[in-house]
């Protein structure tokens, strides 16, 4: 049934009413409010500023009302929306399930709903208001009901001390030295156990990024939302969470569609990221090389590019801070067809790289000169390990992908014999496929390896699971036929007795790339590879006097058959000079 003009109007002048900042609301705004309601048989609803102007005026129907888009009232996850809402209720209910879910998402002030069954009922107030971070992880205070007429706060005050709390608790952790907090979710049927080891390291490669991890979120729910991953009532404690950590920004530990980031990010108005992103942040900040630089921007775009379809708030958020490195904000926010003229122009530069690579790989294959390629997972210490071998300075660092470019040397061994080694980038589980698309021509050098040196961090627990990852990105680059070594690095962290047995388990010999005495059981492992077994391409034992019969370019010599080797790989003290 429509509403009768009268009606029409005596609704439309409760925008001329005013509120008195220090109150929620007044008696006869109350009164006013029950009485329209009963009279139409719908709930109504206003929406007051924290000067007490009256912003919207809503008429719903029996069971509720729809509240507008306040996406232009304060902005931003850290603090309240300087909202409140009052609105009525027909049966004599207090807040519903619905009410409070308002509250939380749409970060009001406070939430309140208004009891008169009929005219001759004093009425009843009942309210509810977010909570700061507390002991109890408590969402919301319900407050006691109230009478029209002795329901008395001092809003102005009790607004004000509410924000203070809510900025004490988000001042309450420190950041340490990086610039955004985050907050960790892994929503998955999966087994519990995986789930829990992929989100320790999804914690890690937020740390590398900058990230300081505040908190983590594994959910197994029976049916997993096409939308939005969690329900609904899970977002709503995420986004109060989120609130009173002062973090306003999410990383999930699954890759999202282009719509389900988009959903979430709007519903939510958090930024958002999914791991694939997050890698790609990291790989932004560790390229160096034009190669390097060159791969990452084109990862992105294609990453971003079905994600430029939705011209929203959403796509903004996407592309800046965490997870917008590389191509820039200005790049990130152009129309899709620059986009695919960027993403055009990239793959012609890196083809051009591709050639210049050939090249240099048959340059190196007419000295006829074995090619050794260090591989494995991210931090297992190929840089420190190739470091120690070369004497070279290369960035290392105990954090995943601390190394990006890859690197490539000549090496005398101890016997008369020479090669080319190549440090490469490290891998990881669910490596992204745009990645490894851009990346293509550094892992097709892999493929004039000889010998590919599987490196492995012996110390880590989960290394089987490592060693599966690595051996099923082989498979997928179809580098699994070369012939490989494992080398469990790091065996100064383990006993002797536990290192040597899991090498007779697994198959392999175990070093410490910070222990240059360890190297030499490495040594006689790469030469029974190559030249014993025979396993490279030119079993040809090479003469140190044909060493420089082709000159190869950008690449170093290094001499590791004297007996000073040993020393000059450690420092003044002694000590091993490399970090891993």
């Amino acid at each position: 049934m429509g509403l009768k003009p009268n009606q029409i109007r005596r609704i439309e002048h409760i925008y001329r009413r005013k509120i008195p900042p220090q109150k929620v609301v007044t008696p006869e705004l109350a009164r006013l409010l029950s009485d329209l309601s009963n009279e139409i048989r719908r709930q109504i609803g206003v929406l007051v500023g924290r000067r007490g102007s009256i912003e919207f005026v809503i008429v719903g129907d029996q069971k509720g009302i729809t509240i507008p888009d306040l996406s232009r009232y304060r902005s931003g996850i850290l603090r309240l929306r300087g909202l409140r809402l009052i609105h009525t209720h027909l049966q004599g209910e207090p807040l519903t399930g619905e009410d409070l879910t308002d509250l939380a998402l749409l970060r009001l002030d406070m939430m309140v709903a208004l009891n008169a069954i009929g005219a001759d009922t004093s009425g009843s107030i009942y309210s509810a208001h977010l909570l700061p971070d507390n002991p109890g992880k408590k969402v919301w205070e319900i407050d006691p009901p109230s009478s029209f007429s002795h329901f008395d706060v001092d809003f102005l005050k009790w607004i004000q001390s509410l924000e203070d709390e809510f900025q004490r608790g988000q001042r309450s952790i420190p950041l340490k030295g990086v610039k955004e907090k985050a907050i960790l979710i892994s929503v998955s049927k999966g087994n519990r156990e995986n789930l829990e080891n992929s989100m320790e390291e999804l914690k890690e490669l937020a740390e590398s990024s900058g990230v300081f991890v505040v908190d983590s979120i594994i959910q197994r729910p029976q049916n997993i939302s096409p939308t939005t991953l969690m329900g609904e009532g899970k977002l709503k404690e995420l986004l109060v969470k989120c609130m009173q950590l002062g973090v306003d920004l999410i990383i999930f530990d699954q890759n999202l569609t282009p719509g389900q980031m988009a959903t979430i990010s709007d519903f939510t108005e958090l930024r958002v990221l999914d791991r694939t992103q997050l890698i790609l942040d990291i790989f932004a900040q560790r390229a160096h090389t034009l190669d390097g630089k060159i791969q990452v921007e084109l990862a992105q775009l294609k990453y971003l590019l079905p994600r430029l379809a939705r011209k929203t708030l959403a796509l903004s958020r996407l592309t800046g801070g965490i997870g917008g490195r590389g191509p820039g904000e200005t790049k990130l926010e152009i129309d899709r067809r620059r986009v695919g003229d960027r993403i055009h122009l990239l793959e012609k530069e890196l083809e051009k790289l591709s050639r210049r690579r050939e090249q240099r790989r048959s340059r190196r294959a007419k000295t006829g000169i074995p090619i050794l390629s260090i591989i494995g997972y991210t931090n297992a210490g190929k840089s420190t390990l190739f470091n120690l071998l070369t004497r070279s300075q290369f960035q290392v660092g105990d954090k995943l992908f601390s190394t990006l470019d890859t690197a490539t040397r000549r090496l005398r061994f101890p016997k008369p014999h020479k090669v080319v080694i190549t440090d490469t980038v490290g891998f990881i589980k669910d490596l992204p496929k745009d990645l490894m698309g851009a990346f293509r021509p550094t892992f097709d050098e892999l493929k004039e390896s000889n010998l590919l040196i599987h490196l492995i961090d012996i110390s880590h627990p989960r290394f089987p699971e490592q060693i599966e990852s690595v051996e099923k990105i082989l498979f997928e680059l179809k580098l699994d036929h070369i012939p490989r070594l494992r080398v469990f690095n790091k065996e100064d962290k383990l006993s002797r007795e536990e290192a040597e047995a899991i090498c007779q388990k697994v198959g392999g010999i175990s070093i410490s790339a910070l222990r240059p005495e360890s190297i030499e059981k490495f040594f006689l492992a790469v030469d029974r590879k190559l030249w014993e077994v025979g396993t490279t391409r030119n079993r040809e034992s090479h003469s140190m006097d044909g060493m420089d019969t082709v000159r190869l370019t950008n690449e170093d010599s290094f001499d590791i058959s004297n007996q000073n080797w040993m020393t000059e790989a450690r420092g003044n003290d002694g000590k091993p000079s490399y970090r891993n």
